[in-house]
């Protein structure tokens, strides 16, 4: 049986926790939780059966029928006046409804499994976009060089849309620690002789996808047994990583599926 509570103080403390989840990218590395607000990323999680520990609906949403169907999948709901919500919410337009939900830390990666490798990813945005792209074309793990932007911030988790709940995450790792993999590691290069679609590819594989203004680090580089270039004929020095990753994620599902 569901557990509903009608909050109206600010200083309720799963609310401050909830702040923190929303304000500091890294803090559910600390706290052990998640903060999904929407219920775009709510329903992304429920249909993958993620486990979900709190719901918080503003008052108006409870009165929404859809609204509090997804509120009540969780055992535990808290109903609030929408300027409280407001203040745990990481958006210009708060949405009415979030989620908390278990941070599963300390995952080994899995060896064999096609996968995409993030070398100190910068950018939210960026890291969301090849986490939708990766769960789009069946690349199920995203493994995480230490200093890769946080998987589960909130900018990240917007930015990719659910995908984070279809996809193996591991975060922290060293390049020597996908030593493990036991598949070919791809890296893109402006240097490469071959081109993408001239090649035909390992599968499964690894792709490397480096840091936005310094590429993949050497140590990484060196691991990898095969690089690719990417052609563009309308003559632009580089591409954006995220629409790299796409490219090259797409071919290896064409060849895959071909």
């Amino acid at each position: 049986m569901t557990d509903i509570q009608h909050i109206t103080s600010r200083d309720n403390p799963v609310l401050m926790r909830l702040r923190k989840l929303a304000g500091d990218a890294a803090a559910y590395r600390k706290i052990g939780s998640i903060w999904l607000e929407g219920d775009h990323l709510a329903r992304a999680a429920l249909a993958r059966a993620h486990p979900v520990t709190l719901a918080v609906i503003t008052e108006e949403g409870w009165n929404d029928q859809a609204l509090r169907a997804i509120a009540e999948a969780a055992p535990r709901v808290l109903v609030v006046p929408t300027p409280l919500f407001k203040t745990v919410s990481g958006l210009e337009s708060p949405a009415q409804i979030g989620f908390e939900v278990p941070h599963a830390a300390g995952q080994a990666l899995t060896p064999g499994l096609d996968s995409v490798v993030l070398d100190r990813l910068q950018d939210a945005g960026n890291v969301g976009t090849i986490l939708r792209s990766a769960a789009a074309l069946g690349f199920r793990q995203i493994l995480a060089i230490k200093g890769t932007a946080a998987l589960w911030s909130p900018k990240v988790l917007r930015a990719g849309m659910g995908a984070h709940f279809g996809l193996r995450l591991i975060e922290g790792l060293a390049p020597e620690d996908l030593q493990g993999l036991n598949v070919p590691l791809i890296a893109t290069s402006s240097y490469a002789e071959a081109h993408l679609h001239q090649l035909r590819l390992p599968q499964p594989c690894a792709w490397v996808m480096g840091h936005e203004g310094q590429g993949v680090q050497e140590s990484l580089m060196q691991r990898c047994s095969l690089t690719v270039g990417i052609p563009q004929p309308g003559g632009e020095e580089s591409l954006n990583v995220g629409a790299a990753a796409a490219i090259c994620l797409y071919e290896s599902a064409r060849q895959r599926l071909a």
